[in-house]
C-alpha cells in the first residue's frame, strides 16, 4: 500500500503526523511518502521519505497513491485514480466561517479549492458542534466520521509531562516561568491584498508586557501558517518566534496560558484545562466584514473578550482570579468542543479506513462511523 501524506503544504504535523506515526507503531504493510516544502525539510525525522510539494514527483505521488492523508486542501493538480481513498481530516473547529460560507474570498478561489473537495472519500470532524458547518460549508456529501483529532490525543498521552519538561527545556523556559502562547489567527485581506505593511497585526504592547509582567512571563509567537512575515525580535524581547516548531501540541503542553484571537487553537488548547484568553482588538470588523463567525464568540468564550493589549496585561497580572470567576464558562467550552478528545482519535480514525484485522487489540471504535446523527 502506498500512503501519501500532506500537512499545510509541506509539514511534518498535526493528524496526518499523529495517524502516520500510529501506523508505523502497528507495522502496517506500507510505503510511506510525505510532501515536504523547502523551508520545512529540516523538520522532517530522519529516514522519513519527502517529496517537494507542488513538484512533478509530488503530482505522480499522489497519483500513484492507495491512500491519501491531509489536513487541508491540496491546491495542485493531480488526477486521483480509482481504488485511491482520501482522508480528509481538516484541521480545526471552525468559529470562522469557512469556503462557500465565507464573507469574502480572492475571485476564484474557492472555485479552485472545489476540485480537491470532490476528491475527499472521508472527513474527520472533531465534535458534533463542527460536522454540520463542515457539511454546508464543503458541499461535502460523503461521511463525516465524528472521531476527535488526531493531533491532540497527545495532550491526554501518559507521556505529555515528559513532552512538557523537554520543550520548556528546548525553548529556554526556567521552572516557575510562564509561558504565554499567542497564536493570532490570520486576516484574509493582509495575506491576499497586501492592505498593511506585513501580512499580519502585533497587538501586543510589548513593553507594557514586560514592564508589568517581568521576566517571569516569556511570550511564545505562533503565527498561522498562512502568514509568511515574522516579527524582528529585539534582543532583550520577552518574544520568542516559535513559528517554526514542527508541531504546536507540543508547544500546548509547553505553555502556562494560550492568548489567541479568533483561531481554532482555543478549541485544541482547551483539552489541556489551562486559561485561556481573547485579544479580540477588530472583533467587528472581523466578524462582521472580514471572514464572519458560526456562532457568537462572546458568548461562548470561556473567558470575556479583551479589546487591548493593556486588558490582556491586566488579565494575566491577576490569571488566577479570573480563571477561578469563569470556571464554569470553562467547563461549558469544553463540554461542547472537547468531548471526543479523550486520548484515542487516532485509534477511531484509523477503525475508519483500516478493517478490523489491522487493528492493534484494544482499539476498538468508541464513538462509531459517520454522522447521521446529526445530518
Amino acid at each position: 500500500m502506498n500512503i501519501v501524506y500532506v500537512a499545510f503544504r509541506g509539514h511534518f504535523s498535526d493528524s496526518p503526523r499523529a495517524l502516520y506515526e500510529e501506523l508505523v507503531r502497528r507495522g502496517v504493510d506500507a510505503t510511506h511518502t510525505w510532501l515536504s516544502a523547502p523551508h520545512t525539510q529540516a523538520s522532517f525525522p530522519a529516514g522519513v521519505a519527502t517529496i517537494e510539494f507542488g513538484s512533478p514527483e509530488s503530482i505522480a505521488s499522489l497519483e500513484q497513491a492507495d491512500l491519501v492523508v491531509s489536513n487541508d486542501h491540496i491546491p495542485l493538480d493531480w488526477e486521483k485514480r480509482p481504488g485511491t481513498t482520501y482522508l480528509q481530516t481538516w484541521h480545526g473547529t471552525p468559529l470562522k466561517r469557512i469556503h462557500n460560507d465565507v464573507l469574502w474570498a480572492p475571485e476564484g478561489r474557492l472555485a479552485y479549492l472545489e476540485h480537491d473537495i470532490a476528491r475527499w472519500d472521508h472527513l474527520v470532524s472533531p465534535n458534533p458542534a463542527s460536522t454540520p458547518r463542515f457539511r454546508k460549508a464543503f458541499g461535502f456529501e460523503g461521511p463525516v466520521h465524528e472521531t476527535g483529532y488526531p493531533r491532540n490525543d497527545v495532550l491526554s498521552s501518559p507521556g505529555r509531562d515528559e513532552v512538557r519538561a523537554r520543550v520548556r527545556a528546548e525553548l529556554g523556559l526556567r521552572d516557575g516561568q510562564t509561558a504565554v502562547l499567542y497564536t493570532p489567527t490570520w486576516r484574509d485581506d493582509l495575506v491576499f491584498n497586501k492592505t498593511g505593511p506585513r501580512d499580519f497585526e502585533f497587538a501586543v504592547d510589548l513593553e507594557d508586557f514586560s514592564a508589568r509582567l517581568g521576566e517571569d512571563h516569556v511570550l511564545l509567537l505562533r503565527l498561522h501558517n498562512m502568514v509568511m512575515d515574522r516579527l524582528e525580535i529585539a534582543e532583550g524581547s520577552p518574544v520568542r518566534d516559535v513559528c517554526g516548531h514542527p508541531d504546536i501540541s507540543e508547544l500546548y503542553l509547553a505553555a502556562d496560558v494560550l492568548v489567541t484571537d479568533y483561531s481554532s487553537t482555543m478549541f485544541d488548547f482547551a483539552v489541556t484545562g489551562k486559561p485561556i484568553l481573547f485579544l479580540t482588538y477588530d472583533l467587528e470588523y472581523f466578524s462582521d466584514e472580514l471572514r464572519g463567525f458560526y456562532f457568537d464568540l462572546a458568548e461562548v468564550a470561556p473567558t470575556p473578550l479583551l479589546r487591548t493589549s493593556a486588558e490582556l496585561v491586566e488579565a494575566l497580572a491577576d490569571l488566577d482570579a479570573l480563571t477561578a470567576r469563569t470556571a464554569d464558562r470553562y467547563a461549558r467550552f469544553r463540554e461542547t468542543f472537547c468531548s471526543l478528545e479523550d486520548g484515542h482519535a487516532t485509534e477511531r480514525v484509523l477503525d475508519v479506513i483500516f478493517p478490523a484485522d489491522t487493528v492493534s487489540p484494544g482499539t476498538a471504535n468508541t464513538r462509531g462511523g459517520d454522522d447521521s446523527a446529526h445530518s
